[in-house]
């Protein structure tokens, strides 16, 4: 899949706010892993994040707006994989969620932790008056050949 000069190709998904649309997103994300032949923990990472990711605009952007919408776009490039989420919610400042210890107990709030965690890059930035743009970028390791990217 060598393409010179041109942009790697980015695919994309746009689903209701909708929890049952869940394994919809990781599924989409799964797949164009394998059809890139990712390696397995890169795909685990990659799903687990989505995962998170769906989850915390349904419940926390969208607020149960049954209207709202959310939009994926993954792009697999031989650097590194890119996952864009586009909500409708209100805007939000990732860089105000706390770094919380590992180790403190408390039920819930690890969704942004977690993102962290699996991520090499995560950053929220808002998109005109309502909505975000969260963008998940996930380096590859350096023996990436060119069949598995653009």
């Amino acid at each position: 899949m060598d393409r010179p000069g041109l942009d790697c190709p980015t695919f994309t998904l746009t689903l209701p706010s909708d929890p049952r649309v869940l394994t919809v997103a990781r599924s989409f994300v799964e797949a164009v892993c394998q059809a890139f032949e990712l390696d397995r923990a890169l795909r685990h990472a990659l799903v687990l994040a989505t995962g998170e990711a769906v989850s915390n605009i349904i419940r926390h952007a969208h607020r149960g707006v049954a209207s709202a919408e959310l939009t994926m776009h993954l792009q697999v490039a031989a650097e590194q994989v890119v996952l864009t989420f586009l909500d409708e919610g209100e805007p939000f400042d990732i860089a105000l969620v706390p770094q919380l210890p590992p180790g403190e107990l408390r039920i819930g709030g690890r969704g942004v932790y977690l993102l962290r965690t699996l991520m090499d890059d995560v950053s929220c930035q808002p998109r005109g008056s309502r909505g975000n743009v969260l963008r998940l970028v996930k380096r590859r390791a350096s023996t990436a050949t060119q069949r598995d990217a653009c």
